[in-house]
């Protein structure tokens, strides 16, 4: 049953049994975002299941993350199984048509799907704070080796891009603390140890370049339907960290990147956020606050955020008040917490005057769910206990060979499966520092080669006054001797003063010589184009649009 206009959830039904009426999502609301919660085995997963059938063929491009493996099923063609059948039935679905849906497969690890990288630069330092769970210590040092690198023109692509400024940093700590504050050297060496860990968690695999183009998750196929992104997340969800700090690091980029179309007929892009208790756990206040701000505003960009975990209450209330469209799997009440969990999912419905939602919560069956969605003018629609639909696809995971097969056809194949390691941060300070390093070898050998010449001069005069007698035979007097002394140590104090500057020298970063210079003059003449271009948005990321 495919509709333009709206996708079909399910059928409610009164509290005698009998069915009542056909429960819909308005495609026109859909960019209001959502919340989908419940217990485990209730039937969550389904339930996004069929929402991205419904915007797939409504024409709207889905991502979401995968993280039993259950959601690749949606790729190929449901089977007609009897308890579905009887689903279909005991609803009123009626052709119960199947159907195998356009998908793309995405892995941050690149085995069970397309590789998909961001780079340093683009993640920004409030996200890889985050990632790496520093101090606000910490994190002051992060912000400052991003100002550096936007300064002094450093690409930041990887995690041995990020490892070398900061060894970089270390070396001219006490410049830099005089420009920017304290640069603790130990706080550095903290930084550099927790990207040892990312890497041991193989966080490097989601750092580099090519990094992933908004445009490639939101393809429709030549028949009008919206593509299925979906990020296998199984392996990704043993560092649960890196999968919040991912989602939320393409969230922001959606909202950077799109341009604003107000409130469109349907959504341009509809995200799933699967498990997203993850992304508020432990998460500081100014990082909430901008979650809340960019739920709030990516509206207006055509997206809808679909948020999906166990407990209401895992979402705080800020967020949760932007979720115009629920649907409540069975919950349990056996302790404190889960009662006030039961409390809260049944106080933020449109109240239904035949039933108490607070006791129809914890007696819901599996597959059922009280649904409340935005009707005309955006008003709450009244709870209703629902029947949610049977999926047209398969239900359960693809085996590998299917999944294989998929990848392989995909319209990205060929796009991102090679990684590309481009001229960045790494190469730039070697180059700089053996630069330098030949600078301070050709000052050397100058001064050098000036002191052979200033003893070659002295050995000649001395050569030269020694054949030179008075009438009586007899030498220059003492006077003579002594100026020549004078000489000889004026000119040793002269060497000790040029080798006391040329240790000086090495012993600070940034000095004298015409190559750094140089490299000062460019670097600042980078740092104007790139202060004109680098425009880092509410997460800290770079915006890809100037």
């Amino acid at each position: 049953m495919i509709d333009s206009e709206r996708i079909f959830v399910g059928t409610s039904r009164k509290p005698d049994d009998t069915l009542n009426q056909k429960e819909h999502l308005e495609l026109e609301y859909a960019n209001r975002h959502g919340l989908i919660t419940g217990a485990t085995g209730t039937g969550k997963t389904v339930t996004l299941q069929i929402l991205s059938e419904g915007f797939s063929n409504a024409g709207v491009p889905v991502f979401c993350a995968d993280i039993k493996g259950d959601v690749s099923g949606i790729a190929a063609m449901g089977e007609p199984k009897d308890f579905l059948l009887e689903r279909a039935r005991t609803i009123g679905l009626d052709p119960y048509e199947f159907q195998e849906f356009p998908v793309i497969f995405w892995d941050l690890f690149g085995e069970k799907g397309h590789p998909i990288r961001t780079t340093i630069s683009e993640m920004g330092p409030l996200l890889l704070s985050r990632l790496m769970d520093c101090s606000d210590a910490q994190e002051g040092i992060i912000n400052i080796a991003f100002r550096i690198a936007d300064e002094e023109g450093l690409l930041l692509l990887d995690l041995e891009d990020l490892r070398s400024l900061l060894t970089h940093m270390s070396e001219r700590a006490r410049e830099l603390s005089h420009r920017y504050g304290s640069v603790n050297r130990r706080s550095i060496g903290a930084i550099q140890r927790k990207l040892l860990v990312l890497e041991q968690q193989h966080a490097e695999h989601f750092f580099g370049e090519p990094a992933l183009r908004i445009a490639d998750i939101m393809r429709t196929t030549p028949d009008g339907r919206g593509a299925i992104n979906i990020l296998a997340a199984d392996r990704l969800m043993m560092n649960p960290r890196l999968y919040a700090t991912f989602l939320l690091w393409l969230l922001s980029e959606l909202f950077e990147e799109l341009p604003e179309v107000g409130d469109p007929d349907k959504p341009r892009l509809v995200f799933f956020f699967d498990e997203a208790h993850l992304l508020f756990d432990e998460a500081p206040k100014v990082l909430v606050e901008r979650v809340e701000q960019v739920v709030r505003l990516i509206r207006s960009k055509g997206v809808g955020v679909y948020f999906v975990t166990q407990n209401p209450l895992d979402v705080p209330d800020t967020v949760l008040s932007q979720l115009g469209n629920r649907i409540q799997h069975a919950l349990r009440a056996y302790t404190p917490r889960e009662q006030r969990a039961v409390k809260t999912a049944a106080d933020t419905f449109r109240p239904n005057p035949d039933f108490d939602s607070f006791k129809v919560i914890t007696r819901l069956g599996v597959g059922e769910a009280l649904v409340s969605t935005l009707e005309d003018k955006g008003v709450p629609g009244i709870v209703e206990r629902t029947l949610i639909r049977p999926p047209s696809s398969r239900l359960g995971p693809l085996e590998d060979n299917e999944r294989a097969r998929i990848v392989k056809l995909s319209p990205v194949m060929g796009q991102y499966d090679e990684a590309v390691d481009r001229d960045s941060a790494t190469e730039m300070l070697a180059r700089r520092a053996q630069e330098e390093a030949r600078a301070e070898e050709e000052a050397r050998r100058r001064e050098e080669e000036e002191e052979r010449r200033e003893d070659e001069d002295e050995r000649r005069e001395r050569s030269a006054r020694s054949q030179w007698r008075l009438p009586d035979g007899e030498y220059g007097d003492d006077d003579d001797d002594d100026d020549d002394d004078r000489r000889r140590s004026g000119r040793r104090r002269t060497r000790r003063s040029r080798r006391s500057g040329r240790s000086r020298r090495r012993s600070s970063y940034k000095r004298q010589t015409v190559t750094e210079a140089a490299i000062k003059s460019l670097a600042r003449s980078m740092s104007t184009q790139l202060g004109r271009a680098l425009a880092r948005g509410i997460l800290g990321g770079i915006k890809r649009g100037f």
